[in-house]
């Protein structure tokens, strides 16, 4: 299970919490993970949501160990783009994470996962799912419905 060793080899990657330099948090903290198309078939929701947490834990720890009082959020979504799961941690909480989308932080990570799972063309878009950039031209920003994606979050920092 290629994808449960990624998820559990993020905890004991560098991790760097800098409030005044967000984009070294960004560059050093966000993984990209992918899975085989076995992983796919075989690996419950369950099975990944239990290996986030067991990765959310770790952050938490090692950030106490280090007695460092930051604010600071573990979180993950699925980019449909690229096809694959992406987490981060960054020393802001939930309301504030840098996604220049709408989204929507929940502490149920099984939809995120499942999406994924689920995801019979990996990093495939349609062409009938993409607007036609001439007919967003024309609307203005209020009728342009922007579907959030969902995040889920977890606190790992001095926010308790």
């Amino acid at each position: 299970m290629v994808l449960l060793t990624w998820i559990a080899e993020v905890a004991d990657e560098p991790l760097v919490l800098e409030p005044a330099n967000r984009r070294v948090e960004w560059e050093t903290n966000t993984w990209s993970l992918g899975a085989t198309d076995e992983d796919r078939s075989s690996l419950s929701v369950a099975e990944v949501v239990a290996a986030f947490e067991r990765t959310a834990a770790a952050i938490r720890e090692r950030i106490r160990d280090l007695s460092l009082s930051e604010v600071a959020t573990f979180y993950v979504w699925h980019d449909k783009q690229a096809g694959q799961l992406r987490c981060s941690t960054g020393s802001v909480p939930p309301d504030a994470l840098p996604f220049n989308g709408t989204y929507v932080a929940s502490d149920d990570l099984g939809p995120v996962v499942e999406g994924f799972l689920t995801d019979s063309e990996p990093g495939f878009i349609a062409w009938s799912d993409l607007d036609d950039a001439q007919s967003l031209l024309g609307q203005t920003k209020t009728e342009l419905e922007i579907s959030p994606f969902g995040v889920w979050v977890s606190s790992v920092g001095a926010s308790d």
